[in-house]
C-alpha cells in the first residue's frame, strides 16, 4: 500500500483499527478534546472500492502520536494529514458514524515542510487575517504570517483563541511554511500560533 491509498478497517478483539486514513476535517475544542473526520476504503462487489467517512471523538484518554511515536498535541493534527487510528468497536448509527478514538498516530502531512519562528507580535490585522512579528519600528526585522481557515491559534493554556485576542507585544511561537515571499516584510503561511 502506498501513502496515497486509504486503508481498510479491521477488528482487533474489542477495538477497530485503520491504517492510512485521510483526515478530512478537524474540530479542536481544546488541547485534549474535539474530533477528526477521517476517510477510509471499503471493499464492494465486483472488486470495487468505496470511500467512507468516520468521525473519531478525541478526549483526554486518547493517545496522539507523531510519525516518530512521540506524543503530540491533538491541536497539531490538520486536514489532509494521513493517520493510523485505533478506536472503539462501539459506533453510532449516524451519518457519518462516530466512535471514540483510543490512539491516533500521524503518518505524514500534505503541506510543505515547516519552520518555527518565535518573537513578539508587532501588528495584528483581523481584516486581512495576518499577524506580523518583529520590531514594530524596523520593517526589515519583521515577518508577516498569513492565517488560513486551518491555522490553529492556541493560548498559553493550549485552548484555542481567536486572532482578535492577540495583542502587540505578546510573545508567540509560529509554525509556518518554509517558503516566503521576497517582499518587505516577507510573508508566509502560518499553520499554528502558540502564545508563550
Amino acid at each position: 500500500m502506498n501513502n496515497n491509498s486509504r486503508g481498510f478497517i479491521s477488528r482487533l478483539g474489542g477495538v477497530m483499527r485503520v491504517d492510512n486514513a485521510l483526515v478530512e476535517d478537524v474540530f479542536v475544542q481544546n488541547r485534549t478534546n474535539g474530533f477528526i473526520l477521517i476517510s477510509y476504503s471499503v471493499s464492494g462487489s465486483n472488486q470495487m472500492t468505496f470511500i467512507e467517512e468516520l468521525r473519531l471523538n478525541i478526549n483526554r484518554d486518547t493517545v496522539v502520536l507523531n510519525a516518530a511515536g512521540i506524543p503530540m498535541c491533538f491541536c497539531d493534527i490538520r486536514k489532509g494529514m494521513w493517520v493510523d487510528a485505533v478506536f472503539s468497536s462501539a459506533m453510532t448509527r449516524s451519518i457519518p458514524p462516530q466512535s471514540n478514538a483510543l490512539l491516533i498516530r500521524a503518518r505524514r502531512e500534505v503541506h510543505p515542510p515547516m519552520n518555527v519562528t518565535t518573537g513578539r507580535i508587532a501588528f495584528v490585522d483581523t481584516r486581512q487575517n495576518t499577524l506580523t512579528i518583529g520590531n514594530p519600528n524596523d520593517i526589515n526585522s519583521q515577518t508577516r504570517f498569513i492565517l488560513t481557515d486551518s491555522t490553529v491559534i492556541s493560548g498559553r493554556n493550549g485552548n484555542p483563541v481567536s486572532l482578535r485576542s492577540l495583542r502587540p507585544g505578546q510573545r508567540v511561537r509560529v509554525t509556518h511554511a518554509n517558503f516566503q515571499t521576497a517582499s518587505i516584510p516577507p510573508q508566509t503561511t502560518a499553520f499554528h500560533i502558540q502564545v508563550l
